[in-house]
C-alpha cells in the first residue's frame, strides 16, 4: 500500500511548486460527529503513512508534511473544508471522505479546482471523475467474484 501511496503522490507532484519545501497532503476524514468512530482511524492511517515516508526521505527528497481538518460528519463542511484545502493550503492531493454523501458534496470543488482526491472505500459505480481516485470496489469488483464462485464446484455447497 506504501508502495502505491508513494506511485501515486509523484504523479501529482509536477503541480506542486518547486519552491515549496514541503509537499501539503490533506487529509479530509471527520474527527467529530457520527463519523468520527470510522473516519478517525483513517486519518491515523494516513499520518502513520506519511510519517513511515517521510522517515526515508520523503518524496522525491521533500518531505511530507499533512493538513488535517475536521469536517465533523456535516456533507456541506465536507465541501467547504475541501475547498479551502485546495485554495488557502494548497495541498497537492487530498486522502478523505468516507461515505458517498461526502464523497459527492466534495466532487464539484475537485472538479472545478482540478484537485485530486483518494477516496478509500467502495463506491456504487456509475461515476467516474479525472479528479478522483476510487481505490475501493464497485459492485461488478465484488459480484462477479462471487458468482463465479457459487457457480463453481464448491461454491454451492452446504456444508
Amino acid at each position: 500500500m506504501l508502495g502505491l501511496f508513494v506511485m501515486q503522490l509523484a504523479l501529482v507532484i509536477p503541480a506542486v511548486r518547486a519552491d515549496q519545501d514541503a509537499i501539503k497532503i490533506g487529509i479530509l476524514h471527520s474527527l467529530s460527529g457520527t463519523m468520527a468512530i470510522s473516519e478517525s482511524v483513517l486519518k491515523d492511517t494516513v499520518l502513520m503513512l506519511i510519517a513511515d515516508q517521510n522517515k526515508k526521505g520523503g518524496l522525491l527528497g521533500r518531505k511530507l508534511e499533512p493538513i488535517v481538518v475536521d469536517p465533523a460528519s456535516d456533507w456541506d463542511v465536507f465541501a467547504e473544508k475541501a475547498r479551502e484545502l485546495l485554495t488557502r493550503d494548497k495541498v497537492a492531493v487530498v486522502f478523505g471522505c468516507w461515505t458517498s454523501a461526502s464523497r459527492k458534496s466534495v466532487l464539484p470543488i475537485f472538479e472545478q479546482l482540478n484537485g485530486l482526491l483518494f477516496y478509500p472505500v467502495q463506491h456504487e459505480g456509475e461515476e467516474s471523475s479525472r479528479n478522483i481516485f476510487y481505490t475501493g470496489a464497485a459492485p461488478n469488483q465484488q459480484a462477479v467474484p462471487a458468482v463465479r464462485y457459487l457457480m463453481s464446484k464448491d461454491g454451492g455447497e452446504v456444508r
